[in-house]
């Protein structure tokens, strides 16, 4: 049925409370949370430094965050009763707040997921008595911060997981292994999407440089031989890669999905034969874009 309006100024009176309707669902399908509100922020030291955003790699990107929020997005259509926190990747210098965050929460709200980005704070020793502790412990907050919103958005605190991309898929992989003592702070799955997973010595240099900011000790470089860590309690995990990466080569995933299988961990390992790295929700030239309805069959399928 379509509705006419002789009147121009009746037309106006009349579309007013339906834009302010439309307008109202938008800013009411996120919610921002601070991360730490009314708790003392670990590892924080006092610094000067301001967030602020630019873009690069055609995308807009977040810069020296010291003050993280977790965003959350309401599942629509149909509940699948499952939750998803979405760490975007950025070397651990900025995070991709935009494609690899929030364009992604809304494609998996609209699979009716609970999806929630998490804008963690960056190592930086300017800001951090610690700073390679500062990813892993803003994420472990965010599983236990989400969680007890449970009621609230609908889903099953039993199927709350991560998905990572690059070095937000880092961060996921270091979240499923490095149990923590408080269960609410672990995933109960994860999505790998062209991540880290291998020590290799460049990725060591890597990480000394951009997270650590020293040199690891023996502990540490033992702690982050990432591999050696999976066992049959690791979480199932869904896993995107690309054959011409060249910045995360595809051996990253293929040798966790090999210990995982070696595990019997359940896993799914998709490889994209273009489509190089940091594409987000993908390009449907190449075929990338299929990994985000690949990741929810997957969920739904397994009953995950």
């Amino acid at each position: 049925m379509m509705i006419k309006f002789s009147n121009p100024k009746t037309t106006k009176q009349a579309l007013l409370p339906l834009l302010f309707l439309i307008i109202g669902n938008l800013v009411q399908s996120q919610t921002v949370y601070p991360l730490w509100e009314g708790e003392q922020t670990p590892y924080y030291k006092e610094n000067n430094l301001k967030e602020y955003q630019k873009e690069i790699w055609g995308t807009l990107c977040h810069f020296n965050i010291t003050e993280p929020t977790l965003t959350v997005y309401k599942a629509k259509g149909e509940n699948t009763g499952k939750a998803v926190i979405i760490f975007p990747g950025g070397g651990y210098t900025l995070v991709a707040m935009h494609h690899e965050g929030y364009d992604v929460a809304e494609a998996l709200s609209a699979q009716g997921i609970t999806a929630a980005v998490l804008k963690y704070r960056l190592p930086n020793p300017e800001s951090s008595t610690q700073p390679h502790l500062v990813p892993i412990t803003d994420a472990r907050k965010s599983l236990k911060l989400l969680r007890s919103m449970a009621d609230e958005y609908g889903f099953d605190t039993t199927k709350v997981g991560v998905l990572g991309f690059s070095a937000g898929s880092h961060l996921a992989t270091v979240a499923s292994l490095w149990k923590s003592e408080v269960q609410e702070e672990n995933p109960d799955f994860s999505a790998l999407i062209y991540g880290v997973t291998n020590f290799s010595d460049a990725n060591r240099q890597w990480l000394e440089k951009e997270l650590y900011h020293r040199e690891m000790t023996q502990e540490e470089i033992v702690r982050n031989n990432l591999l050696n860590l999976v066992s049959k309690q690791t979480p199932p995990a869904f896993l995107i890669h690309t054959n011409d990466d060249d910045i995360c080569r595809v051996e990253e995933t293929t040798l966790y999905a090999n210990k995982l299988n070696e595990h019997n961990v359940l896993n799914e390992v998709h490889v994209f034969s273009k489509g190089g790295h940091g594409f987000g929700l993908g390009r449907k030239e190449d075929g990338t874009d299929q990994w985000i309805h690949l990741f929810t069959n997957w969920l739904k399928s397994n009953k995950l």
